[in-house]
């Protein structure tokens, strides 16, 4: 099976891919230009297409937020060939509409983290803007939004602001308060850069959120704890594996639609002289900008 391409990557939590249908289930490990990513990549064929797991903090949740490696982990997955990454995550709820057990597929993204985490692939006399304004794959969003309905039993909203704070500690209360007068909707601690890497490199990235709480601005909730995440995902995570496993069907018979929001996001990135380019830098991101500097693709 080393020979099938893998164009579809999910990250998130290590029992996402406990899934009764995934075969021939193997593991990769990846070394990248920016490390080794946060555990070793499970690939496995589910629904006829060949499918790269990734547990963004580790198996046995070993990295706080500010310390995934996010630059290795969407390095890595270009390297298999992957087009198309859908990221699960936990989110708490800034607006009373979504409740704790419901889902929600962002449109919009707000980076409030303070460290830098690698937000960029780019460097050392490379540099290339990309266009974000729409942070989310539009198209991928709805697949998801319509596999996370087909799989039923949950509340599922389109659309919403998702910020990401730098954690690993929870908000005050007033800033959960500003988050809110902001117009933000959810609030994660590792979207950002996640969503910002997978552009640059070229892939379509979309998310579905599992509310777990109300954060802490709620006054008749508690303010939320691991123990209530925790409790939540659970219960939530049968639908998660339904969910994943028919967004996959989903993707799987889009493949052969270039995607022009993601799929070529570099063509008008770059600023820099192409005289004035190190061939150092290209050959350090060679999987994502070859194409560009008379590779084929």
């Amino acid at each position: 099976m080393d020979t099938d391409p893998i164009r579809i990557a999910v990250i998130g939590g290590s029992g996402l891919y406990a899934i009764d249908e995934l075969t021939d289930v193997e593991e990769r490990n990846i070394d990248t230009p920016f490390g080794l990513p946060s555990d070793a990549i499970v690939v496995g064929t589910l629904r006829g297409q060949r499918v790269a797991f990734l547990p963004r903090h580790g198996r046995g949740h070993v990295h706080t937020p500010g310390q995934v490696p996010y630059r290795a982990n969407i390095f890595a997955l270009k390297t298999l060939g992957v087009k198309h990454i859908i990221g699960v995550s936990a989110c708490g709820s800034l607006q009373e509409q979504y409740a704790p057990g419901h889902i929600v597929i962002p449109d919009q993204l707000f980076d409030y983290t303070k460290d830098e985490r690698g937000r960029t692939f780019f460097g050392g006399g490379l540099v290339a803007h990309v266009s974000i304004a729409e942070p989310f794959c539009p198209a991928l969003s709805q697949v998801l939004y319509d596999a996370c309905t087909e799989a039923g039993g949950v509340t599922v909203h389109k659309g919403g602001t998702f910020i990401t704070i730098e954690g690993p500690r929870f908000s005050t209360k007033g800033e959960s308060g500003i988050f809110r007068k902001w117009g933000c909707d959810i609030i994660g601690m590792t979207t950002s850069p996640e969503a910002y890497l997978a552009r640059e490199a070229e892939m379509c990235y979309a998310v579905i959120a599992h509310v777990t709480d109300y954060d802490v601005w709620h006054e008749s909730e508690a303010p939320v704890t691991v123990e209530m995440v925790i409790r939540t995902l659970q219960a939530n995570i049968a639908h998660a594996r339904r969910s994943i496993t028919l967004a996959v069907e989903k993707v799987g018979a889009m493949l052969g639609e270039p995607c022009a929001v993601c799929h070529d996001a570099l063509k008008y990135a770059f600023i820099t002289a192409p005289d004035r380019v190190p061939p150092a830098a290209i050959a350090k991101i060679r999987p994502i900008v070859g194409r560009y500097f008379g590779e084929a693709e």
